[in-house]
């Protein structure tokens, strides 16, 4: 025979664990953590991550490139790199645009 209410405490003690949430682990977790958020929030197509750093109080910084304008022939197209700030845990705390470019332009 189970003591009553311990289902519910259970239950409390699930919710209460999921809310925390565990320090994001390494470069790698970060930026994908960073390309999540910032897809959720922008409509266009993730290119890739061109760097990656920790942050002020155990965040992480992101850069994240996107294309903005697709065009023909490809080398014309519009990318753009966004800085994605995310706390200790993940969370995306801001991001702005950082630069605008051509596919096809070189490194300056």
């Amino acid at each position: 025979m189970t003591e009553p209410g311990a289902g519910e405490r259970r239950r409390s003690d699930s919710a209460t664990s999921t809310k925390r949430r565990r320090a994001v682990r390494g470069a790698g977790e970060a930026a994908r953590s960073a390309a999540e958020a910032l897809t959720e929030l922008i409509s266009h197509r993730l290119e890739g991550v061109s760097a990656v750093c920790r942050g002020e109080d155990d965040g992480w910084i992101v850069d994240v490139d996107v294309l903005e304008l697709a065009r023909i022939p490809d080398t014309t197209s519009l990318l753009a790199t966004y800085r994605v700030e995310l706390d200790s845990a993940g969370e995306l705390v801001q991001y702005r645009r950082i630069a605008r470019f051509r596919r096809g332009a070189q490194d300056q």
